[in-house]
Protein backbone atom coordinates (compact mmCIF):
# COMPACT_ATOMS: atom_id res chain seq x y z
CA UNK A 1 0.00 0.00 0.00
CA UNK A 2 1.28 3.44 -0.91
CA UNK A 3 -0.97 5.35 1.51
CA UNK A 4 -2.54 4.10 4.74
CA UNK A 5 -4.93 6.20 6.81
CA UNK A 6 -5.55 4.64 10.22
CA UNK A 7 -8.28 5.81 12.61
CA UNK A 8 -7.76 9.48 11.77
CA UNK A 9 -9.93 12.08 13.51
CA UNK A 10 -10.06 15.86 13.54
CA UNK A 11 -12.51 18.12 15.35
CA UNK A 12 -13.17 21.85 15.14
CA UNK A 13 -14.75 22.86 18.43
CA UNK A 14 -17.64 20.45 18.93
CA UNK A 15 -17.76 19.39 15.26
CA UNK A 16 -15.97 16.16 14.34
CA UNK A 17 -15.07 16.93 10.73
CA UNK A 18 -13.24 13.59 10.32
CA UNK A 19 -14.26 10.81 12.69
CA UNK A 20 -12.10 7.67 13.01
CA UNK A 21 -11.54 7.19 9.27
CA UNK A 22 -9.39 4.31 7.98
CA UNK A 23 -8.58 3.24 4.41
CA UNK A 24 -5.61 2.42 2.22
CA UNK A 25 -4.59 3.24 -1.34
CA UNK A 26 -2.68 0.66 -3.41
CA UNK A 27 0.11 1.80 -5.69
CA UNK A 28 -0.84 2.76 -9.24
CA UNK A 29 -4.56 2.95 -8.46
CA UNK A 30 -7.25 5.63 -8.66
CA UNK A 31 -9.21 5.90 -5.43
CA UNK A 32 -12.07 8.33 -4.96
CA UNK A 33 -13.52 9.98 -1.88
CA UNK A 34 -17.15 11.06 -2.23
CA UNK A 35 -19.84 12.39 0.07
CA UNK A 36 -22.26 15.29 0.57
CA UNK A 37 -21.02 18.81 1.25
CA UNK A 38 -19.59 18.97 4.75
CA UNK A 39 -18.76 15.25 4.84
CA UNK A 40 -15.11 15.93 5.71
CA UNK A 41 -13.49 15.23 2.35
CA UNK A 42 -11.26 18.30 2.05
CA UNK A 43 -10.39 18.16 5.76
CA UNK A 44 -9.18 14.60 5.16
CA UNK A 45 -7.02 15.82 2.26
CA UNK A 46 -5.58 18.52 4.51
CA UNK A 47 -4.71 15.92 7.13
CA UNK A 48 -2.93 13.77 4.55
CA UNK A 49 -1.03 16.65 2.93
CA UNK A 50 0.05 18.24 6.21
CA UNK A 51 -2.07 21.39 6.13
CA UNK A 52 -3.78 20.13 9.31
CA UNK A 53 -2.68 17.90 12.17
CA UNK A 54 -5.01 15.06 13.18
CA UNK A 55 -6.28 14.94 16.75
CA UNK A 56 -5.72 11.19 16.68
CA UNK A 57 -4.79 8.44 14.26
CA UNK A 58 -1.88 7.91 11.91
CA UNK A 59 -1.09 8.38 8.23
CA UNK A 60 1.56 6.27 6.51
CA UNK A 61 3.11 7.00 3.12
CA UNK A 62 5.43 4.33 1.76
CA UNK A 63 5.45 2.80 5.23
CA UNK A 64 6.59 6.00 6.98
CA UNK A 65 4.43 8.08 9.31
CA UNK A 66 3.72 11.52 7.86
CA UNK A 67 0.86 12.88 10.01
CA UNK A 68 1.76 16.20 11.59
CA UNK A 69 4.70 16.78 9.24
CA UNK A 70 4.78 20.18 7.49
CA UNK A 71 3.38 20.26 3.94
CA UNK A 72 6.76 20.90 2.29
CA UNK A 73 8.23 17.80 3.96
CA UNK A 74 5.33 15.63 2.83
CA UNK A 75 5.57 17.11 -0.68
CA UNK A 76 9.29 16.32 -0.80
CA UNK A 77 8.49 12.69 0.04
CA UNK A 78 6.29 12.47 -3.05
CA UNK A 79 2.78 13.73 -2.24
CA UNK A 80 1.43 16.51 -4.47
CA UNK A 81 -2.03 18.06 -4.65
CA UNK A 82 -4.34 20.34 -6.56
CA UNK A 83 -7.12 22.49 -5.09
CA UNK A 84 -10.81 22.98 -5.77
CA UNK A 85 -10.13 26.69 -6.16
CA UNK A 86 -7.29 26.92 -8.67
CA UNK A 87 -4.20 28.49 -7.09
CA UNK A 88 -2.02 29.50 -10.02
CA UNK A 89 0.16 32.62 -10.05
CA UNK A 90 -1.85 34.66 -12.55
CA UNK A 91 0.89 37.20 -13.27
CA UNK A 92 3.39 34.48 -14.19
CA UNK A 93 3.49 32.54 -17.43
CA UNK A 94 2.13 29.01 -17.67
CA UNK A 95 5.69 27.69 -17.96
CA UNK A 96 6.83 29.64 -14.91
CA UNK A 97 3.94 28.23 -12.88
CA UNK A 98 5.00 24.69 -13.72
CA UNK A 99 8.64 25.47 -13.00
CA UNK A 100 7.64 26.62 -9.50
CA UNK A 101 6.43 23.08 -8.82
CA UNK A 102 9.64 21.63 -10.20
CA UNK A 103 11.85 23.79 -7.96
CA UNK A 104 10.96 21.59 -4.98
CA UNK A 105 13.25 19.02 -6.61
CA UNK A 106 16.13 21.44 -7.18
CA UNK A 107 19.53 20.63 -5.72
CA UNK A 108 21.41 23.94 -6.08
CA UNK A 109 21.82 25.74 -2.78
CA UNK A 110 21.19 29.34 -1.80
CA UNK A 111 24.78 30.45 -2.42
CA UNK A 112 24.81 28.90 -5.90
CA UNK A 113 21.80 31.04 -6.74
CA UNK A 114 23.30 34.20 -5.27
CA UNK A 115 26.50 33.86 -7.32
CA UNK A 116 24.76 32.45 -10.42
CA UNK A 117 27.09 29.47 -10.52
CA UNK A 118 27.12 27.19 -13.59
CA UNK A 119 25.50 24.39 -11.57
CA UNK A 120 22.58 26.70 -10.84
CA UNK A 121 21.83 27.78 -14.39
CA UNK A 122 22.34 24.25 -15.71
CA UNK A 123 19.73 23.05 -13.24
CA UNK A 124 17.42 25.94 -14.16
CA UNK A 125 17.64 24.88 -17.81
CA UNK A 126 16.87 21.29 -16.82
CA UNK A 127 13.84 22.46 -14.80
CA UNK A 128 12.57 24.44 -17.79
CA UNK A 129 13.03 21.49 -20.17
CA UNK A 130 11.25 19.09 -17.83
CA UNK A 131 8.42 21.57 -17.29
CA UNK A 132 7.98 22.02 -21.04
CA UNK A 133 7.89 18.24 -21.38
CA UNK A 134 5.04 17.98 -18.86
CA UNK A 135 3.05 20.68 -20.65
CA UNK A 136 3.58 18.85 -23.94
CA UNK A 137 2.47 15.54 -22.40
CA UNK A 138 -0.74 17.17 -21.19
CA UNK A 139 -1.37 18.81 -24.56
CA UNK A 140 -1.00 22.45 -23.51
CA UNK A 141 2.56 23.26 -24.62
CA UNK A 142 1.20 26.05 -26.82
CA UNK A 143 0.21 27.98 -23.70
CA UNK A 144 3.71 28.00 -22.19
CA UNK A 145 4.42 31.70 -22.82
CA UNK A 146 0.97 33.02 -21.89
CA UNK A 147 0.10 34.54 -18.53
CA UNK A 148 -1.78 31.95 -16.48
CA UNK A 149 -4.50 34.47 -15.66
CA UNK A 150 -5.30 34.97 -19.35
CA UNK A 151 -6.06 31.38 -20.34
CA UNK A 152 -9.41 29.58 -20.21
CA UNK A 153 -10.59 28.12 -16.91
CA UNK A 154 -10.37 24.53 -18.17
CA UNK A 155 -6.81 25.13 -19.35
CA UNK A 156 -5.92 26.59 -15.96
CA UNK A 157 -7.04 23.33 -14.38
CA UNK A 158 -4.70 21.38 -16.69
CA UNK A 159 -1.82 23.75 -15.88
CA UNK A 160 -2.45 23.11 -12.18
CA UNK A 161 -2.13 19.38 -12.95
CA UNK A 162 1.15 20.09 -14.73
CA UNK A 163 2.53 22.04 -11.77
CA UNK A 164 1.59 19.21 -9.40
CA UNK A 165 3.28 16.67 -11.70
CA UNK A 166 6.44 18.76 -11.83
CA UNK A 167 7.08 17.59 -8.28
CA UNK A 168 7.39 14.03 -9.67
CA UNK A 169 4.92 12.72 -7.09
CA UNK A 170 4.14 9.13 -6.29
CA UNK A 171 0.74 10.20 -4.96
CA UNK A 172 -1.40 12.96 -6.49
CA UNK A 173 -4.32 14.38 -4.48
CA UNK A 174 -6.97 15.91 -6.75
CA UNK A 175 -9.56 18.11 -5.03
CA UNK A 176 -12.64 18.37 -7.28
CA UNK A 177 -10.76 18.66 -10.59
CA UNK A 178 -14.01 18.82 -12.60
CA UNK A 179 -15.49 21.72 -10.60
CA UNK A 180 -16.67 24.45 -12.96
CA UNK A 181 -15.95 22.44 -16.12
CA UNK A 182 -18.38 21.62 -18.92
CA UNK A 183 -18.95 18.08 -20.21
CA UNK A 184 -16.25 18.31 -22.88
CA UNK A 185 -13.68 19.66 -20.43
CA UNK A 186 -14.62 16.99 -17.87
CA UNK A 187 -14.07 14.26 -20.46
CA UNK A 188 -10.68 15.79 -21.23
CA UNK A 189 -9.79 15.79 -17.53
CA UNK A 190 -10.79 12.12 -17.29
CA UNK A 191 -8.36 11.22 -20.08
CA UNK A 192 -5.60 13.23 -18.43
CA UNK A 193 -6.18 11.45 -15.11
CA UNK A 194 -5.90 8.08 -16.87
CA UNK A 195 -2.73 9.22 -18.58
CA UNK A 196 -1.24 10.28 -15.24
CA UNK A 197 -2.00 6.86 -13.77
CA UNK A 198 -0.29 5.25 -16.78
CA UNK A 199 2.81 7.26 -15.81
CA UNK A 200 2.88 5.29 -12.54
CA UNK A 201 1.34 8.00 -10.35
CA UNK A 202 -1.22 6.89 -7.78
CA UNK A 203 -4.30 9.15 -7.55
CA UNK A 204 -6.63 10.00 -4.66
CA UNK A 205 -9.50 12.16 -5.87
CA UNK A 206 -12.38 14.10 -4.32
CA UNK A 207 -15.16 14.80 -6.79
CA UNK A 208 -18.91 15.51 -6.92
CA UNK A 209 -19.30 14.48 -10.56
CA UNK A 210 -20.52 10.91 -10.09
CA UNK A 211 -20.29 10.00 -13.77
CA UNK A 212 -16.59 10.92 -13.74
CA UNK A 213 -15.93 9.02 -10.50
CA UNK A 214 -17.74 5.88 -11.63
CA UNK A 215 -15.84 6.01 -14.93
CA UNK A 216 -12.25 6.38 -13.71
CA UNK A 217 -12.09 4.98 -10.16
CA UNK A 218 -10.84 1.56 -9.10
CA UNK A 219 -12.20 2.00 -5.59
CA UNK A 220 -14.38 4.50 -3.71
CA UNK A 221 -14.61 5.66 -0.10
CA UNK A 222 -17.89 7.29 0.97
CA UNK A 223 -17.96 9.81 3.83
CA UNK A 224 -20.95 11.26 5.64
CA UNK A 225 -20.71 13.66 8.60
CA UNK A 226 -17.02 12.83 8.96
CA UNK A 227 -17.54 9.06 9.15
CA UNK A 228 -16.74 6.46 6.50
CA UNK A 229 -19.99 4.70 5.65
CA UNK A 230 -18.86 2.56 2.70
CA UNK A 231 -15.87 1.45 0.66
CA UNK A 232 -15.69 -0.66 -2.48
CA UNK A 233 -15.68 -0.82 -6.23
CA UNK A 234 -17.85 1.62 -8.19
CA UNK A 235 -20.38 -1.10 -9.02
CA UNK A 236 -20.69 -1.99 -5.31
CA UNK A 237 -21.04 1.63 -4.23
CA UNK A 238 -23.82 2.24 -6.75
CA UNK A 239 -25.84 -0.58 -5.18
CA UNK A 240 -25.05 0.15 -1.53
CA UNK A 241 -28.35 1.04 0.25
CA UNK A 242 -26.64 3.30 2.80
CA UNK A 243 -24.88 5.27 0.07
CA UNK A 244 -28.09 5.63 -1.90
CA UNK A 245 -29.95 6.84 1.19
CA UNK A 246 -27.33 9.23 2.57
CA UNK A 247 -25.53 10.48 -0.54
CA UNK A 248 -27.06 9.60 -3.89
CA UNK A 249 -30.57 9.95 -2.53
CA UNK A 250 -29.78 13.40 -1.19
CA UNK A 251 -28.43 14.45 -4.58
CA UNK A 252 -31.65 13.24 -6.28
CA UNK A 253 -33.75 15.17 -3.79
CA UNK A 254 -31.79 18.36 -4.51
CA UNK A 255 -32.22 17.88 -8.26
CA UNK A 256 -36.00 17.79 -7.85
CA UNK A 257 -36.20 21.09 -6.02
CA UNK A 258 -37.65 24.00 -8.05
Amino acid sequence: MLLEVKNVSRAFGGLRAVDDVSFSVPKNSIKAIIGPNGAGKTTLFNLISGSLRPDSGRVFFNGRQIQGRPPHTIAARGVSRTFQNIKLFHNMTVLENVMVGRHTRSRSGFMAGIFNLPSCWREEREIENRSRGILDMLGVSGLAGMNAGNIAFGSQRIVEFARALALEPELLLLDEPAAGLNMHETAEIAEIIRKIREMGVTILIIEHDMSLIMDISDDIVVLSSGKMIAEGRPSDIQKNPEVIRIYLGEEDAQDQEP
